[in-house]
């Protein structure tokens, strides 16, 4: 019944969103992105293997909303059931267009689907989510340094279930995550080709408050901060490669009891 709901949705806003949407304003992209492990939220979601997420996006002209399909799959056996697809709403805009205090603001709301496991028995682990990202592109004065609020509401589609109260360890996915980011776009000269570019630089603090996608019992604590660059190589018309590196730190064992971790990401899209 769950999944019918979801599907009913996604057609409702689908639908309402091309009658928003002006003829031919319909812009998104399809891709993959590869990364060398699969690190969320702090989370080493498959051990250490590297993994592959298709997705493509779709927004809908000047209406702010779109829709997200993202798949996660890990290049190794012996973590099929904890393949996801990841299902997305979301509405964007800004307010204040053009003032030092300007908020680029998105809501989204995400269903967490492990089709390998039944949404209909207790061992089911799908996951729902809704979400606020907050940026600020001019209140710091400086261009392209931009900070970023993000506030996360998850909880278990089953509330008795193996990521819920039936959890084995005591813990639970419900509860919240606070994310504190800032973003800053270097503009470079690339030292081989000489092309003016952007070098994108990330670094992410995460507040997880006792909340265990996995089941897990995880502490009200900082889980983990992020850092990271990438930059767009533009291989063709519309087609954008983006390498990038990223190492975490770990601050909270429950969360990510190895050691800090680095991986790199290979994304390839199409941008139309």
């Amino acid at each position: 019944m769950k999944r019918i709901i979801l599907a009913a949705v996604l057609i409702i806003v689908i639908t309402q969103s091309f009658a928003i949407a002006e003829p031919g304003k319909l812009s998104g992209a399809i891709g993959v992105d590869y990364t060398t492990k699969y690190i969320w939220r702090g989370f080493d979601v498959y051990n250490d293997k590297s993994a592959i997420h298709p997705f493509i996006d779709l927004e809908f002209g000047d209406s702010g909303f779109g829709i997200n399909l993202t798949a996660h799959r890990a290049n190794s056996s012996g973590h099929e059931n904890s393949e996801r697809w990841d299902y997305n709403l979301y509405y964007r805009n800004a307010a204040f267009a053009g003032e030092r205090y300007q908020i680029n603001y998105m809501f989204d709301y995400v269903y967490y689907n492990y089709p390998d496991m039944s949404s209909h028995t207790t061992k089911s682990i799908d996951l729902q989510e809704i979400n606020g990202v907050f940026s600020f592109p001019q209140i710091l004065g400086v261009k392209g340094l931009v900070p970023t609020y993000v506030l996360v509401k998850l909880w278990p589609s089953n509330s008795g279930t193996v990521v819920g109260a039936n959890s084995p360890s005591g813990g639970t996915a419900s509860g919240w995550a606070h994310i504190f980011m800032l973003d800053y776009g270097m503009p470079i000269t690339c030292p081989v080709t000489n092309e003016e570019r952007t070098l994108n630089l990330h670094t992410e603090f995460v507040y997880n408050d006792g909340v265990g996608p996995n089941g897990a019992n995880v502490d009200h604590d900082w889980s983990n901060v992020v850092v990271g660059l990438s930059t767009d190589l533009k291989l063709a018309e519309n087609l954008v490669f983006t390498p990038g590196i990223y190492h975490q730190i770990i601050m909270d064992k429950s969360v990510n009891p190895d050691k800090d971790e680095t991986w790199a990401s290979l994304k390839v899209a199409y941008k139309f």
